[in-house]
């Protein structure tokens, strides 16, 4: 399995017993969604391992304790901890209408409810407080922040995001 092909589940962030258990982070909204797994993929230098479960549970809030058939030992699970927990874009939830997988929009293009079209979307970067969509306008990159009144519509079938950019924001990258 490679990496492009999977989604970022979350990180094993502590072992929880003697017997070899962890405790993996659940980065979701959702944390429920994952509690019958039979397995995930752990992240060994680059190379994604497949481990199964021989048992899981839901931890506190966005914890899921787990015990991999592999880990019988606090030493097993020392190994484990740290690492980064992928599974398979085929498991992600389907989203439907104005909600959406940053992964999922890349590409589309981007029309203003206003000026038209504007562009497209090369990617969402989330690497700071507030999301920002990066679109390409002719070698122009346009940054929009990502707010939920923003989002006029995303329409999947034509790979179409409509924005409510505010007035005077693309004046700022356009020059005008």
């Amino acid at each position: 399995m490679r990496k492009k092909d999977c989604f970022y589940l979350g990180k094993i962030a502590k072992k929880f017993s003697f017997k070899g258990e962890v405790l993996i982070y659940l980065d979701t909204d959702e944390p429920e969604l994952y509690e019958n797994l039979e397995s995930v993929f752990v992240d060994f230098d680059g190379q994604l391992v497949p481990f199964f479960m021989e048992q899981a549970s839901l931890h506190k809030s966005d914890f899921l304790r787990v015990k991999f058939e592999e880990s019988n030992s606090e030493e097993d699970a020392d190994r484990l901890v740290g690492s980064e927990i992928y599974l398979p874009l085929t498991m992600l939830p389907k989203l439907e209408g104005n909600k959406f997988y940053y992964h999922e929009i890349t590409g589309f293009d981007v029309i203003d409810t206003n000026e038209g079209e504007i562009g497209q979307l090369k990617r969402v970067n989330d690497s700071n407080y507030q999301p920002l969509f990066e679109i390409d306008f002719n070698g122009t990159e346009i940054l929009v922040p990502m707010i939920d009144e923003l989002i006029h519509k995303v329409d999947r079938e034509n790979k179409k995001l409509y924005l409510n950019v505010p007035v005077g924001l693309l004046d700022i990258y356009l020059g005008r």
